[in-house]
């Protein structure tokens, strides 16, 4: 993980720097919001830490131009103002997250860990999507296959599935086979009097 922390004040950025390394994080400086955003333009960065009160750019308009190129990265905010007015300036133009002057270790290297995990679980999501497309697989038209499965404790048809969640026939089929190949739902072979043996599909769990 890579953060950039952007403070004018040097004491408080090198602390900073030094909190995150001693915690395996990899951690860029800015001295102000305008070094900030050109930092933010030239390198990535997953999680954003800025000061309000900065010389040339302060951070209120630090947050609203990152916000303008990058609407995912969290923006953690430092300030001593704990005005409920800030606050909602802040969350206006993007910020996700607040934490007073003066900081306290614990707490900072808490807040960005709670970041890290909603920076991991959005890759893991954008890693599954990126493979569903490759698939030609909606993710949503997947989900609702799966979750009528879940809700129905006996094996069922493609016919019953295809009418019950209003997709054609082939549709249901293609899902049905992207699930059984991923070892979610089973198939079960039920014989018949009559005819041929009909092919039935549960969720794996049940």
């Amino acid at each position: 993980m890579r953060l950039l922390i952007v403070d004018d004040d040097e004491a408080m950025r090198e602390m900073m720097k030094d909190l995150c390394e001693r915690d395996g994080l990899t951690a860029d400086t800015a001295v102000d919001g305008r070094d900030g955003l050109y930092l933010f333009n030239k390198n990535h960065y997953d999680i954003l830490i800025v000061d309000y009160h900065m010389p040339i750019m302060d951070g209120l308009e630090l947050v609203k131009q990152v916000r303008y190129e990058n609407q995912q990265i969290p923006i953690l905010v430092l300030t001593e103002d704990d005005r409920y007015e800030t606050a909602d300036e802040f969350l206006q133009e993007g910020a996700t997250d607040f934490a007073l002057k003066p900081i306290k270790a614990l707490d900072i290297i808490s807040r960005i860990h709670l970041h890290i995990q909603i920076v991991n679980m959005r890759n893991r999501l954008k890693i599954e999507e990126d493979v569903y497309t490759a698939k030609g697989i909606s993710k949503g038209t997947l989900d609702s296959i799966a979750a009528y499965l879940k809700q129905h404790h006996t094996p069922k048809s493609v016919d019953e599935i295809s009418s019950s969640v209003g997709l054609a026939y082939p549709t249901v089929y293609r899902y049905l086979m992207h699930l059984l190949e991923d070892g979610k739902v089973k198939q079960v072979v039920r014989h018949q009097k009559i005819g041929r043996p009909k092919k039935l599909y549960e969720w794996y769990t049940h």
